[in-house]
């Protein structure tokens, strides 16, 4: 829930929050230096999967971070709902006006784009994250101008976001690459770097971390 955010230890540090959040599992959220003008809370149309889209406009560009519907299997009811809440993103991005502000789009996507972003060899392509028709919505984002600024970086590097808590996947390196930070050409052209942050993974002091390693992008 938005109320539950942990908002005073971000503003302590010089942040301004913009929150998307419900009971249980979802939620997204901005954090900026400068404060954001609040644009859009979920994507249209998919309201009934939870708050999963926030959009701000702050530092000249629109601010976009979303968390992707998992899809559980690709049996499961909630994969065909996935592929739906793609197919609403990627009308999204295909329906911004010419000369908009440039956009980042960034977060969970819960997808392995191509078999250089699994762990897994070989590549299993039956299995959720990696089925061809969550392959060919990345796709889409792209052919939309919505570039993958840390394989742009690093065309060839195996590196990972996201390891399962079980079978020590994470010391084993076993893991996805499933988080982005998309964006334009414009964008695209003023990155200085762009890296995974493994380290933040790792336990430290006794508390379990997040599953997830931040992906940082340093523009110009």
């Amino acid at each position: 829930m938005d109320d539950q955010f942990p908002l005073e230890p971000f503003q302590e540090r010089g942040y301004h929050v913009l929150v998307h959040g419900q009971k249980a599992w979802n939620g997204v959220a901005v954090l900026s230096r400068e404060p954001a003008e609040l644009l859009e809370r979920g994507l249209s149309g998919q309201e009934d999967m939870g708050a999963r889209l926030i959009s701000a406009h702050c530092y000249g560009l629109d601010f976009t971070t979303v968390y992707c519907p998992n899809g559980k299997s690709t049996e499961h009811p909630d994969f065909g709902r996935k592929l739906a809440w793609y197919d609403a993103l990627i009308e999204r991005a295909e329906k911004r006006p010419a000369g908009s502000n440039p956009e980042v789009l960034c977060g969970d996507f819960n997808v392995c784009p191509t078999p250089l972003d699994t762990c897994h060899d070989p590549d299993p392509t039956e299995s959720i994250f990696h089925t061809k028709p969550e392959r060919e919505r990345i796709g889409r984002l792209a052919a939309a101008g919505l570039q993958d600024l840390f394989r742009l970086q690093h065309p060839s590097e195996r590196s990972y976001s996201w390891w399962d808590y079980r079978s020590g996947a994470f010391p084993k390196n076993r893991g996805l690459r499933i988080d982005f930070v998309l964006a334009g050409e414009s964008l695209a052209e003023r990155m200085q770097d762009a890296t995974i942050d493994r380290d933040f993974r790792k336990k430290k002091q006794g508390l379990t971390p997040s599953d997830h390693a931040p992906v940082i992008v340093e523009l110009a």
